[in-house]
C-alpha cells in the first residue's frame, strides 16, 4: 500500500483509531485526520488532526483518498459513506497494519475464549524463545505493532467480527475458530451476518497455511488445511478427557494443577497446542508454557472461598454462549449472578443447564425482567438491581459447597464502563461482604 501523498480520514478516536493514524502519518501520508461523530469525544494524541462531533459536511470537505475505519463504527450509516462518496476505498486497522507487517501472523477468533487463548499463546511463544506481541481486539493495536523498531516475529492477533468486516487482503499463517454462537445482535440483522464476518478470517488463506477448528462448526470447506480440537473423547486432532489433553488414544498433556483445567480452556489449550506446533514450537516447550500461564482476569478467576464456598468472577462473559460453558464447567451447586445490557439474545436455550446445576439465580440490570421470568420456570430467581445488591443476596442464599458464579451473560454498558470495571465491582462486594 503507498500512502504517500495521500488523504487519510480515520474515523473513531479510540486507541485503534489513534494508532492507524500514527501509521498512515509514519508511512507518508500528506494528510491524515480523525473525525469522531461525537462532540464529547476526545483524543489522546494531542498531535493529531481531529476533528470531534464531525458531520456528513464535514466528511465530504475533507474528500479522503482513503478512509480506515474503526471496528465500533458500522461501515453502511450515513455517516461513514459520506466519507468514501467520492469513492475513497474503506479498510481497518487491522488491514492497515497488515500492508506493512513483515513478521508471521497466528489469528484467533469465536464468539468465546479469544483472548484467553491469544494471551496463551504469545506466552507459550515467549517462553519458547520467539518474539511475539499479542494485539488487535486484545492487547495493543495491530499498527503500534507494526511501527515497532523492531516489529516481533509473530504477531498474536485477536480478531472481532467488527474487524473483519473491513480487510481486504489480510491472511494469517494460522487461523483458529474457537466457537460460535449468537452475539453482538445490537448490531448485526441476522445471525448469519454476524458469522459471514467472523468467517472472512479464512477468505484470502491458502492450501500451505492452517486452520484449526472446534469439532462441530458446521464451517464450508476451507481452503487451508484444517486441524480439529473437540472437548468431545474421541472426537478431533485433539481432544480432552478427564483432566488430560488426548491424541490418537495417548495422553498428550495433563492439565491438573494449571490454570487451564476447566472444559472451556482445555479448548482454549488445544487450540494454542496446535498453532504453536504448527509454527516450530515443540510439545515440551508448549507445555512449559501452559503450565506457567496465568490466564486474563474476569475469566472464572477465583476471587475468594470461604465456608465452603467458591466465589468466581466471570464477568467477561458478555454473552450467553460464555455463561453457558461457565455453567457446563462446574461441578458444585451453582449460584448464578446474571445480567446487564439487552443485546437482543434469547436467553432460554440456558434453562435445561440451570435445571440441573442452579439452586438459585439472581439478576439485575438492564435485562433483570427477561431473565427473571426466563430463569424462573426452572429455578429459584431474584431480581435485584445492582451487583453489590446480587452479591449481597448470593451470601445469603449459598450453602457449603456452592459455587457463586458470576457471569452475567451479557455487556455491561448499562452500567459499567465494560467488563473490567463490571467485574473489579464484583471482587471488591465480595471481598467487603466476607470482610476479607
Amino acid at each position: 500500500m503507498n500512502l504517500n501523498g495521500k488523504k487519510v480520514a480515520v474515523l473513531g478516536c479510540g486507541r485503534s483509531g489513534v494508532s492507524a493514524a500514527r501509521l498512515a502519518l509514519a508511512k507518508g501520508a500528506a494528510e491524515v485526520c480523525i473525525f469522531d461523530s461525537s462532540p464529547h469525544a476526545s483524543c489522546a494524541d494531542s498531535t493529531l488532526k481531529f476533528v470531534p462531533g464531525a458531520t456528513e459536511a464535514d466528511a465530504r470537505d475533507f474528500a479522503a483518498e482513503l478512509v480506515v475505519l474503526s471496528p465500533g463504527i458500522e461501515a453502511d450509516i450515513p455517516w461513514t459513506l459520506a466519507f468514501t462518496a467520492a469513492g475513497a476505498p474503506i479498510i481497518g486497522e487491522i488491514e492497515l497494519g497488515y500492508q506493512y507487517f513483515k513478521g508471521r501472523i497466528i489469528a484467533i477468533t469465536g464468539t468465546n475464549g479469544k483472548t484467553t487463548t491469544t494471551a496463551l499463546i504469545e506466552h507459550v511463544l515467549l517462553q519458547a524463545g520467539k518474539t511475539a506481541k499479542a494485539c488487535g481486539n486484545y492487547g495493543y493495536p495491530f499498527c503500534d505493532v507494526v511501527m515497532e523498531p523492531e516489529q516481533p516475529e509473530f504477531a498474536v492477533l485477536e480478531v472481532s467480527s467488527f474487524q473483519m468486516e473491513t480487510i481486504h487482503s489480510f491472511r494469517p499463517e494460522v487461523a483458529i475458530w474457537l466457537n460460535f454462537a449468537p452475539d453482538h445482535m445490537d448490531r448485526y440483522t441476522k445471525v448469519e451476518d454476524y458469522y459471514n464476518a467472523k468467517l472472512r478470517i479464512f477468505e484470502n488463506m491458502t492450501p500451505d497455511q492452517l486452520a484449526i477448528v472446534r469439532v462441530g462448526e458446521n464451517l464450508p470447506e476451507l481452503k487451508p488445511q484444517v486441524q480439529e480440537f473437540s472437548a468431545v473423547v474421541g472426537s478431533g486432532r485433539l481432544y480432552y478427557q478427564q483432566n488430560y489433553i488426548m491424541e490418537a488414544g495417548r495422553p498428550l498433556m495433563g492439565l491438573r494443577g494449571t490454570a487451564m483445567e476447566q472444559a472451556h480452556n482445555a479448548e482454549n489449550s488445544m487450540a494454542a497446542i496446535l498453532a504453536c506446533r504448527a509454527v516450530g514450537v515443540t510439545d515440551a516447550e508448549i507445555e512449559q508454557g501452559i503450565r506457567t500461564f496465568c490466564p486474563p482476569g474476569h475469566r472464572c478467576e477465583t476471587v475468594a472461598e470461604m465456608d465452603g464456598v467458591l466465589w468466581l468472577n466471570d464477568s467477561k462473559s458478555t454473552n450467553l454462549h460464555s455463561t453457558e460453558a461457565a455453567v457446563r464447567s462446574q461441578t458444585r451447586p451453582i449460584i448464578l449472578l446474571a445480567g446487564g445490557k439487552d443485546k437482543g439474545l434469547d436467553y432460554t436455550a440456558i434453562n435445561p443447564m440451570l435445571e440441573i446445576k442452579a439452586r438459585c439465580c439472581i439478576v439485575f440490570g438492564q435485562i433483570a425482567d427477561q431473565l427473571e421470568a426466563t430463569f424462573s420456570p426452572v429455578c429459584k430467581t431474584i431480581k435485584v438491581e445492582t451487583v453489590e445488591q446480587a452479591v449481597a443476596t448470593a451470601a445469603k442464599e449459598a450453602q457449603r459447597g456452592d459455587v457463586v458464579l458470576f457471569s452475567p451473560g451479557t455487556s455491561s454498558f448499562d452500567q459499567f464502563t465494560g467488563y473490567v470495571q463490571r467485574g473489579q465491582c464484583f471482587r471488591n462486594a465480595v471481598l467487603k461482604t466476607l470482610n476479607l
